[in-house]
């Protein structure tokens, strides 16, 4: 008897043994679903830097899928275009669990301080906004900055037992960093409400601040649109630290623990190569567990990383949807596409096709504060800087509508003085936010974009057109300011210009600022005190000469006993300061 009939007569004995069943009873053979196969693909022996994720070279190229190619499901398309070589097995899921995120202390310093020879911490620090005379220069234009990286990164220094480095602190950074009492505007049609104050300066009595205030319109998590989410994780060498890759992992599974059934996340990361550990999925768990499984080890290939993050998040695009890349970095790269430009470029082309960046940054001693907000700035995301897991909690849970949800772009703030009312002026901060005058009408000039409930407050500080000012007067008459017919009323003109999400035209907002409010100026109080508290301690930090000699303990007395766990803390750091000697001393 051949083989095959052989394996013929067993099957039908088989069959004939399972016939024997009572008559009228009819079985039916249950053929159990195949197991659900994992995307989750981690690191192993065989693959002990992530080299059998990096697609055979094709994304590698950074070559761009165009946004209109054919709709594949989400796991067919990650399958198509990023499946590795065929993988064992992968486990079963259960055991791949990640356990509950260790809650993070705030961290403590390991590396060699900031200054010396071993630290290579890098910061893009501008000279401090020079004094406007009104007659020659009275219009002030700026982008709006909903970046805080820069508070969180000074309290890493302060707890340190350091003073930060002047280049590190960008003062409007620190005052964005806290929310104030400004009001929610009333519809989507009109996403901000402007609000403008003015208060006599604590430290100079020649002088006034106006506050202008902007609030953006709320979201609410069920109303936002889907999410297309890529975690881009650094996993080289400089991220095996305590603050580094353990804090970015209990991060992003805080902000995983926020998404939505409909929403899709994917994980790639680098290291020596550039790998896709998670393909796009709705279910945490999966996430996490790609999350709980990753470690540090390698060079930093964070150009080949960034392009495998593009591809994926194209292979995945949602239209009218939140298409964003979240890096999770010490900012170290160098290996492959390191040059800014390139960078710069890549994620330029990518913005412009809806797909935004945010940058995550973390740790200490390489930190590279310059690239990660840089490349938010120009991806149309937003720069934090993590120092802790509550820090965490602030941005990827308390504030992660404002994070992922865009409400306006290329927002722009021009502000007219009347020198009728005002002689001189400074602008507090945005050293590297200045715009040319020109460039507020002008539709294809970039400028900062904003999120659901984000806030962004500007400081001026002002010189009454009788008052002493900084400057000299002027020797000839035609460079005296002269009172125009018929404005004495204003102390200047607000404008605010953007864009809505899906783009068209820009839009504008305007308002005079009454000059009484000038002329009626009291003390700070209240929330007008807590933000000037907050002004005066970047400018401190900073050194800006304009300060004279207000104190740290000035800063504190100034900003009395306020509520809320931020602020408290606040006043805490302000006291640190005072005792701090500067980094590298």
């Amino acid at each position: 008897m051949t083989r095959t009939a052989l394996l013929i007569g067993s099957s039908a004995l088989l069959l004939a043994s399972t016939a024997a069943a009572p008559t009228g009873v009819q079985r039916t053979a249950v053929i159990p679903p195949p197991p659900e196969e994992s995307p989750v693909r981690c690191r192993n022996v065989e693959r002990p830097d992530y080299a059998g994720y990096a697609n055979n070279g094709v994304v590698a190229t950074g070559r761009r899928a165009p946004l209109n190619a054919p709709k594949v499901s989400p796991s067919a398309s990650a399958d198509m275009a990023y499946a590795p070589p065929p993988p064992p097995v992968p486990p079963p899921l259960m055991p791949m669990v990640a356990p509950p995120a260790q809650v993070m202390s705030p961290v403590i310093a390991t590396n060699a301080p900031y200054g010396s020879p071993g630290n290579t911490e890098r910061y893009d620090g501008k000279p401090v906004a020079s004094i406007q005379s009104v007659v020659t220069a009275p219009v002030s234009t700026f982008s709006v900055d909903v970046d805080t990286g820069a508070y969180a990164n000074v309290r890493r220094f302060l707890k340190q037992g350091s003073l930060p480095p002047a280049d590190a602190v960008r003062t409007e950074e620190m005052i964005n960093y806290f929310r104030y009492d400004y009001p929610r505007p009333d519809s989507s049609a009109e996403p901000f409400s402007v609000t403008t104050d003015v208060a006599t300066t604590p430290w100079n009595p020649d002088t006034r601040l106006l506050r202008i205030g902007l609030r953006g319109y709320d979201v609410a998590t069920d109303e936002r649109p889907r999410a297309n989410l890529v975690f881009l994780v650094d996993v080289s060498g400089s991220m095996d630290e305590p603050d580094k890759l353990p804090l970015v992992k209990a991060a992003l599974e805080r902000l995983a623990d926020r998404l939505r059934p409909d929403d899709r996340v994917s994980i790639v990361v680098y290291a020596g190569n550039a790998g896709l550990v998670l393909a796009p999925t709705a279910n945490k768990s999966y996430v996490k567990a790609a999350l709980s499984c990753l470690e540090a080890g390698g060079s930093t290939a964070g150009g080949a990383g960034i392009k495998l993050a593009y591809d994926t998040a194209r292979a995945s695009f949602i239209k009218g949807g939140i298409n964003r890349i979240f890096l999770a970095t010490d900012g170290d790269f160098n290996v492959g596409v390191s040059d800014t430009k390139a960078l710069e470029e890549m994620v330029k082309s990518n913005r412009d096709d809806g797909i935004t960046l945010t940058t995550l940054g973390f740790g200490d001693g390489n930190y590279n504060d310059a690239m990660m907000e840089h490349i938010a700035d120009v991806g149309n995301g937003n720069y934090a800087y993590i120092d802790s897991d509550r820090e965490a909690e602030k941005v990827l849970d308390d504030e992660l509508s404002a994070t992922m949800v865009t409400i306006a772009k290329d927002v722009k703030v021009q502000v007219e003085f009347n020198p009728a009312a005002v002689k001189q002026y400074r602008l507090i901060g945005y050293e590297n936010r200045a715009l040319a005058e020109e460039d507020f009408d002008n539709d294809a000039v970039d400028a900062g974009d904003m999120g659901a409930g984000h806030q962004v407050t500007a400081l001026y500080e002002v010189v009454p057109a009788a008052g002493a000012g900084w400057l000299p007067d002027r020797r000839y008459p035609a460079n005296v300011a002269t009172a125009p017919a018929g404005t004495g009323s204003e102390l200047c003109f607000v404008k605010l210009r953007y864009k809505l999400p899906e783009g068209g035209a820009s839009k504008l907002i305007s308002r005079p600022v009454p000059a009484v409010m000038l002329r009626d100026a009291t003390a700070p109080r209240g929330d007008m005190a807590f933000v000037t508290a907050v002004a005066a301690f970047g400018q401190k930090l900073r050194g800006d000469k304009y300060l004279g000699s207000y104190s740290f303990a000035d800063i504190q007395r100034l900003a009395g006993s306020p509520e809320g766990p931020w602020r408290q803390e606040f006043v805490r750091l302000a006291d640190m300061a005072g005792s701090r000697k500067p980094s590298g001393g």
